[in-house]
């Protein structure tokens, strides 16, 4: 009977030690990812009021758990019985991402005046909240399709052909990739109230930097954040789809996957676009 005990917790071990060496594989390989899942996700979580900042990432938060609930059992089953369609799961999040960065970048070039309005005094508290439920719905559907990226890659680095190491390491990687990514969103956000707290505590010089920071780091996480869905995107079609990545191979990648990224996003912009006149003519 004891050495039955011992035999399964030799397992586990085994198991705990093969989950340690796929986590450190997998980590490196979705590393790239979660830096740009970092920079879309700041972007989106950024433009509210001050007290409104903490609950809308916690709203975001609990929108990317449950992203993660639907994805993992979902690319778990796909993985073992129908790989194939992770691959076209997967171009249709890049060509969701592609066509939200380059509707920025159309907004940034053609409507320049009114990306710059600020909300005006005029608006209910109806109309703001309805405008911060709908960013963060957008913020929910980017996250769910950046985490099926992360969960593809990692299980892609998972080499183990046990299940049980694949299930614990992707999960693992997804789970911390959301803890991490919004516990430093979070704290982007509040750095004005670190700043106001070290100057009260007497480090005026260092309180007044962060203020002072805050609304640049706001600003460039807007162009990083715009950059990493254009080239997020263009990279799930560069790499999934061979033609095009034997179109842009001569390039470097990030160029190449820009252009892609762009391409593709202006062509469903313009397609959009085009719907919308015929509907509303």
């Amino acid at each position: 009977m004891a050495s039955g005990f011992f035999a399964l917790f030799d397992d586990i071990a085994a198991l705990m030690d093969d989950v340690a060496v796929m986590t450190k594989v997998a980590g490196r390989k979705t590393a790239a990812v979660l830096g740009d899942d970092l920079a879309v996700n700041a972007q989106k979580a950024s433009g509210f009021a001050s007290s409104r900042e903490l609950p809308v990432i916690w709203a975001i938060t609990k929108g990317s758990f449950l992203n993660k609930l639907i994805v993992l059992p979902l690319v778990f089953l796909l993985d073992l019985f129908y790989p194939p369609l992770i691959h076209w799961l997967l171009l249709i999040g890049g060509a969701y991402l592609a066509f939200e960065g380059a509707e920025k970048v159309v907004e940034w070039i053609f409507h320049k005046k009114h990306h710059e309005e600020r909300p005006t005094i005029t608006e209910s508290p109806e109309e703001i909240l309805a405008k911060e439920k709908k960013k963060i719905r957008s913020a929910i559907i980017t996250d769910l399709i950046l985490s099926l990226e992360i969960v593809i890659i990692a299980i892609s680095a998972t080499s183990s052909d046990n299940m049980a190491v694949k299930v614990i390491t992707v999960s693992l990687i997804a789970f911390l990739a959301t803890i991490g990514v919004y516990g430093l969103v979070a704290l982007i956000v509040r750095l004005d109230d670190i700043g106001l707290a070290l100057i009260e505590r007497g480090w005026e010089r260092v309180g007044r930097f962060l203020i002072w920071l805050l609304p640049k780091i706001i600003k460039a996480l807007s162009y990083i954040g715009t950059i990493a869905m254009i080239l997020v995107g263009g990279g799930i079609f560069v790499h999934n789809i061979e033609p095009i990545g034997h179109l842009v191979h001569s390039l470097p990648s990030v160029v190449g996957e820009g252009v892609v990224g762009l391409v593709v996003g202006f062509i469903l912009v313009g397609i959009v676009e085009l719907v919308k006149k015929i509907k509303f003519s």
